[in-house]
């Protein structure tokens, strides 16, 4: 009998592969939770929600037996979801199992091999803060699995592949130097919704934290490289620490201000992505996620840089050309 799966931010990057992926499983039947229903959305169910709203999750996990919470957004929306869903969670008749999605970002800026146990850090700014209360806000009810992915890219991915291609081809990006010698803990969106679908399925996953991440992780600069090299964008340009500089203090801010203006406005003029101080001192974090966990107890194998390179370089090349 299939297992009714409420997905929230469905209409997000990895809420939409999430969908796509239980709906050609035998099963499961997704239930995708949005906030305004798609102009075209057939063989799949969509339920009408504000997530952040209890009593509208109420009525949603009617009949449901499993919920994934894929919300992003602002740091309120981010950490009301996160309590309204446990409080609707513990009221629900079936106690339906919860999959949150939290990130690396929880750790904080620390060096080093870092497992489930680490404590959690909000010095990383307002995002990390919110993801750590919306973890406090999650394991209020107990039959919740915690996943805490690295940088996710793949196909679709609008942060850690089409912005950083677009930055690449731009030559904008490129080998580093010394600021590029971080470990980058990358983890293909199709490995995170195999660990969403198993921690679904596992009953002994239950109160569990994942992290999620390729478990020899590259720097930086062998991601940057190796994806430039993936969408042609060569000869790689070696970037020196002036140039970073100026993108960081001077062009970074008026960009990411533009950027919020064009979004609250609705408007789909393009702009160049910025290069925000925040995403250079992630270059440089000497921070590996321990993922022996992942593997033990989810039977998680990993998709290769190489192939998952090769597979997100082709999306976003289609992506440009159509």
């Amino acid at each position: 009998m299939q297992k009714r799966i409420l997905v929230l931010g469905a209409g997000g990057f990895i809420g939409k592969r999430l969908v796509n992926a239980l709906a050609a499983d035998d099963w499961a039947l997704p239930i995708a939770g949005v906030r305004v229903l798609p102009a075209a959305a057939p063989g799949t169910e969509h339920r009408v929600l504000d997530a952040t709203r209890e009593s509208d999750l109420n009525q949603a996990l009617a009949g449901v037996d499993a919920v994934v919470n894929c919300v992003a957004g602002n740091s309120a929306s981010i950490i009301e979801s996160a309590r309204a869903l446990s409080a609707a969670a513990a009221r629900a008749p079936a106690s339906p199992r919860v999959v949150h999605l939290s990130t690396m970002s929880v750790y904080g800026d620390v060096s080093g091999s870092v497992d489930e146990g680490a404590a959690l850090r909000p010095e990383l700014g307002p995002y990390a803060a919110a993801k750590i209360a919306a973890e406090q806000a999650a394991v209020g009810y107990p039959n919740t699995v915690i996943l805490r992915p690295g940088c996710v890219y793949g196909p679709g991915s609008p942060q850690w592949s089409g912005r950083i291609a677009e930055l690449l081809m731009a030559g904008r990006l490129g080998d580093l130097a010394a600021n590029g010698d971080g470990y980058c803990n990358l983890v293909h969106v199709d490995d995170v919704v195999r660990a969403i679908t198993r921690s679904l399925q596992l009953p002994e996953a239950s109160n569990a934290v994942f992290n999620l991440s390729t478990p020899d992780p590259p720097t930086w600069n062998e991601y940057l490289v190796r994806f430039a090299r993936a969408l042609k964008a060569v000869p790689v340009r070696r970037i020196s620490p002036r140039r970073l500089k100026i993108e960081a203090k001077l062009l970074a801010p008026p960009l990411k201000i533009v950027e919020m203006a064009l979004r609250i406005g609705r408007l789909r003029w393009r702009v160049p992505p910025p290069i925000p101080p925040s995403l250079l001192k992630l270059m440089q974090q000497e921070i590996k996620l321990d993922v022996r966990r992942a593997e033990a107890q989810l039977g998680l194998r990993w998709i290769s840089l190489d192939v998952g390179l090769k597979d997100t370089a082709g999306w976003y090349l289609r992506d440009q050309s159509g």
